[in-house]
């Protein structure tokens, strides 16, 4: 068994399979996945798992050179919005880009997967850009 915190088979393989740039969106339960790109699907119930477990547990075993969040998060400030903000500070995230909620789903389309949680607040939804560990 694993002894790091990622259980979920089709979440660990795809982190396992990121290569420098790749990107894997981390998203509220109302986000929308662009066909062909693939859904990890962990949502449960309303806030079952929520966004910050989820991305604690990936930035586990990610290497995240970048990250982007859409305006509308900045505006409407959900809760996860300052855990990110700890996590940017601390440097686990990587260089910060802002871009509109729009262009966040257009950047969807070319993520190697896109990971739904149960998270129900408007806008709770990150871009990490996978880094390389050397």
């Amino acid at each position: 068994m694993k002894k790091t915190p990622l259980l979920n088979i089709a979440l660990s393989r795809v982190v396992a399979s990121l290569g420098h740039g790749d990107v894997l969106l981390i998203v509220d339960a109302g986000m929308p996945v662009p066909p062909g790109v693939e859904l990890i699907d962990l949502a449960v119930t309303h806030g079952v798992p929520d966004f910050v477990s989820v991305l604690n547990t990936v930035l586990a075993e990610m290497q995240v050179e970048s990250h982007v969040i859409a305006d509308e998060m900045r505006d409407k400030q959900p809760p996860a919005l300052s855990v990110i903000d700890q996590l940017n500070a601390a440097g686990d995230l990587g260089q910060q880009r802002l871009m509109s909620h729009e262009a966040l789903k257009q950047l969807s389309r070319n993520a190697r997967a896109v990971v739904r949680t149960g998270e129900c607040q408007p806008y709770t939804n990150v871009a990490l850009i996978a880094g390389v560990v050397f």
